[in-house]
């Protein structure tokens, strides 16, 4: 079943959501430091995998053009107003904790490269080994995040089910299109890319700046068509180079 993976990990998320919201009798100091020790892990995360890049002005460019593209769509504030019209239909009695959390753990889990390289291998292989890792992180993040931010949690694994099982459900034919190479390229500039996305979350949750970072999402599409770009055109200049001296 193609959608295992993405399933098992949508319901990784609400049950620890559901953990989560029976554990309230945490004191808020507890709470502050447990917030700053994952923003700590959250910013270790993204600039690993940020340096994991081959083609840094590949990542800048994606970036540059994605961070143009989310402001004219206005990804933050949608979102947003998705997360507030959760927040109404749910009944919360604080202002603004539903959207927050919502908004917060679903950058987080959909940004990742587990979510693209684990629903790529279950479109590709069946295999659901780093999507069934995937859900162990995010159900006990999920406890950990529902504890400190709210209930709001428990929604973000609507849009990690849909954003996994449209990439599981492409993967399925992709191999049929798209040399293997090229797909290995993506991944790695992929990763660089939502690496930079996870670090700008961390620097939110901990408070030192407040980026947009949704509304750089569509950095991954830019990724998408750049490195197909950039990899054909390696290809055309190194075959120019290795024989036209030749035919000359």
């Amino acid at each position: 079943m193609v959608l295992l993976g993405t399933i098992v990990n949508g319901l990784a998320i609400i049950i620890g959501a559901c953990l989560g919201a029976i554990i309230k009798n945490i004191p808020e100091g507890v709470k502050s430091t447990v917030m700053q020790a994952i923003a700590l892990a959250v910013i270790i995360l993204g600039i690993s995998m940020g340096l994991q890049t081959e083609q840094f002005l590949i990542v800048i460019g994606s970036l540059v053009i994605g961070s143009i593209l989310g402001e004219r769509w206005a990804l933050e504030d949608r979102l947003n107003q998705l997360g507030k019209w959760l927040e109404k239909k749910s009944g919360s009695k604080e202002e603004g904790s539903v959207a927050k959390a919502f908004v917060t753990t679903t950058l987080i889990y959909v940004v990742g490269a587990m979510a693209v390289v684990g629903a790529l291998d279950s479109g590709l292989r069946s295999d659901h080994s780093v999507l069934y890792t995937k859900a162990m992180l995010d159900g006990f993040s999920a406890i950990i995040f529902t504890s400190t931010l709210g209930f709001g949690v428990i929604f973000s694994a609507i849009p990690v089910i849909i954003y996994q099982g449209t990439i599981a459900l492409f993967a399925t034919q992709i191999d049929k299109f798209i040399p293997s190479e090229l797909m290995d390229a993506f991944i790695v500039e992929m990763t660089a890319v939502g690496g930079i996305m996870i670090l700008g979350i961390g620097l939110n949750i901990i408070g030192l700046l407040k980026v947009r970072v949704a509304n750089l999402l569509p950095a991954i599409l830019v990724t998408a068509v750049l490195v197909p770009i950039v990899y054909y055109w390696t290809t055309i200049v190194s075959f120019t180079q290795m024989y036209v001296p030749f035919i000359g």
